[in-house]
């Protein structure tokens, strides 16, 4: 019977290969390739999930067997293995993160390179693996993106359907690393593809539901395993607190990630860099042991009451009450792990922001939660804010609030707390905001000039250049040129706007009709007046290389219609509003028929 089964599912497959080579945007293959997208996603989740937690356990057998101390040398073996991995295989060229996927998505280019495919799964282990501050869910995500993106460039798609196969990709990861299907696709659209229509939504949920079953099958249960009868009304001030409070640690998670990262980039040695980022993670790790790896183990600690376990292998011996010394102790985590994920990131490891995000999310609500008892406020669910402060730090630090509500739901299998979820993740969510305009994912593209990835507007704007707009048909005049010069290149342009440039086509201003009509009358000035005497010296100009957004935000300041170009000072043409917004409307119509 089994063997019939194959049979049939061979043949059907057999059938069907021949017809996505020949028609790959037919509707039949969008959703086979869809299930295959999402079963390589799978299998990758599963080799990394297996491979990081092989070298866990690795650590903690070493742990018991000689010295804990060995321990805190694994990650800056990790970084360093990274590191060289990196240069010896690619030259020392590693995109990490998802920011230039999410901005070559932005731009209208999703070509992917082939080696992110596998790159990440191998440089993540390395990092995490051996107790990097980091989480394996950017890593995944890249991959899956890489792996849709790259399938369809095979079969060579266009914008649409590579886009579509992106979020496929990412979907599918997050979906398996967490064995959260809803929250994979959420994040999808929420932190990569903007635009929702059911023909996108489709493959996608496909693509989630097939990484899920499989990943759930090699790797069943949940992450983590929430105990909670309900949450009480009573609470409710107390989960408005946590918000804020986990809106003020996302911001300060940016903020200071960024930070490291940017004073690690200005060493130029890449492995200076990795010997000080490397030394500097493993330190803390000596101090702060809880820092080690994605730090899960400690969540699940602290949601089983095992609070013992969390300080036990600890240096620290502080003459304080147990309750007050390990709200302190939770404290310095919380203050500490974005200074790890950052050093461990600056030194040239790989891994994303999720797993960190959680963690200082459910210390966040585990610290609030014990010390609101200890000061005999209110005894708490420490278990609901510990799952509550996940999502509301998740969602602070990736700005992305829905992922945060579904994927704490899921993995924790908490979905009788939807409203305090609700009420902390929005809280921090515009707390967060406040302190902090970027997300994690765009806080880079800012820092580079690419003003906001969200902006459908700024996006659209993006993918027009200066160079395809610009307008030769203006007639110039030499500064030196007398006014009866002018009048006779005046008669013979149908412009009413002239640049005047000189004898090494430099731009030095412009001439308008409407500023020199009354001179114009005065035929004594012909051959008296200079060009240069009437001229506008202070106009604005653009820069050939110019963002679009910048070119529309000085057509708005200096309420004009034409704007000269130049390019390293010499006159080039001019670029019109209206051009701009014809290529604008194009589109914007373009885009529409490719979402329908």
């Amino acid at each position: 019977m089994k063997s019939k089964s194959r049979t049939k599912i061979f043949i059907l497959f057999k059938k069907l290969l021949p017809s996505i080579f020949h028609d790959p945007s037919s509707k039949t293959s969008i959703i086979f390739l869809s299930i295959i997208i999402g079963l390589i996603a799978g299998i990758i989740a599963v080799v990394l999930k297996s491979s990081v937690n092989f070298s866990h356990e690795l650590a903690l057998s070493i742990m018991e067997r000689y010295s804990i101390k060995i321990v805190f040398l694994l990650p800056f073996i990790g970084i360093l293995l990274t590191v060289l991995f990196v240069q010896f295989f690619f030259k020392g060229i590693h995109a990490k993160g998802l920011s230039d996927i999410i901005y070559s998505i932005a731009k209208g280019k999703v070509d992917i390179p082939f080696q992110r495919t596998y790159s990440h799964i191998i440089a993540s282990t390395l990092t995490v693996g051996l107790g990097g501050s980091l989480g394996l869910e950017a890593p995944i995500a890249a991959t899956g993106a890489a792996v849709g993106a790259n399938i369809g460039k095979s079969l060579k798609l266009g914008y649409k359907f590579k886009t579509l196969f992106i979020a496929c990709g990412t979907a599918a990861g997050i979906s398996a690393i967490f064995n959260s299907p809803i929250a994979g696709v959420i994040f999808a659209f929420e932190v990569l593809v903007s635009e929702i229509s059911v023909p996108f939504l489709i493959p996608v949920l496909i693509s989630s539901a097939t990484a899920a079953v499989f990943s759930n099958f090699m790797h069943s249960g949940q992450l983590f395993i929430l105990v909670t009868q309900g949450w009480q009304l009573e609470a409710l001030p107390f989960y408005i607190l946590l918000g804020i409070f986990c809106g003020i640690i996302s911001a300060y998670t940016i903020k200071t990630t960024f930070f490291i990262e940017n004073y690690f980039h200005s060493i130029k040695n890449k492995f200076y860099r990795a010997a000080i980022g490397g030394l500097g993670v493993s330190f803390l790790i000596f101090l702060f042991l809880p820092l080690f790896g994605e730090g899960y183990l400690s969540v699940k600690q602290v949601l089983h009451t095992e609070y013992y376990s969390l300080i036990q292998n600890s240096i620290f011996s502080i003459p304080l009450p147990f309750d007050w010394f390990l709200i302190l102790f939770v404290f310095l985590l919380i203050l500490l792990k974005p200074i790890a994920s950052g050093l461990t990131v600056g030194a040239g490891g790989d891994g994303g922001i999720i797993a960190p995000s959680l963690f200082m999310g459910a210390m966040s609500g585990f610290f609030l939660a014990q010390l609101f008892r200890t000061l005999g406020l209110m005894d708490l669910n420490t278990a609901n804010f510990i799952a509550v402060g996940m999502g509301g730090v998740l969602a602070g630090v990736i700005r992305s609030p829905l992922t945060g509500i579904f994927l704490i739901a899921e993995i924790t299998g908490g979905y009788i707390l939807f409203v305090p979820l609700m009420i902390v993740v929005s809280t921090s969510f515009f707390i967060s905001k406040y302190f902090e305009k970027n997300s994690i994912y765009t806080k880079v593209l800012f820092e580079e000039g690419f003003d906001d990835v969200t902006n459908k507007d700024a996006a659209l704007l993006s993918k027009i250049s200066i160079a395809e707009l610009i307008e030769k048909d203006f007639s110039a005049v030499n500064p030196n040129a007398t006014l009866a010069q002018f009048l006779e290149v005046m008669t013979h342009s149908k412009r009413n706007v002239f640049p005047v440039v000189d004898s090494e086509n430099n731009f030095v201003g412009l001439i308008y009709l409407d500023d020199i009509r009354e001179v114009i009358l005065d035929k004594e000035l012909y051959d008296i007046l200079l060009v240069y005497e009437i001229m506008r010296s202070d106009s604005c100009i653009v820069d050939v290389d110019d963002s679009m957004h910048s070119v529309i935000d000085k057509f708005d300041k200096y309420s004009t219609w034409n704007l000269p170009v130049v390019k390293d000072g010499k006159y080039v043409g001019f670029v019109s509003k209206s051009a701009v917004l014809t290529l604008y409307r194009k589109h914007v119509v373009h885009q529409a028929e490719e979402i329908i």
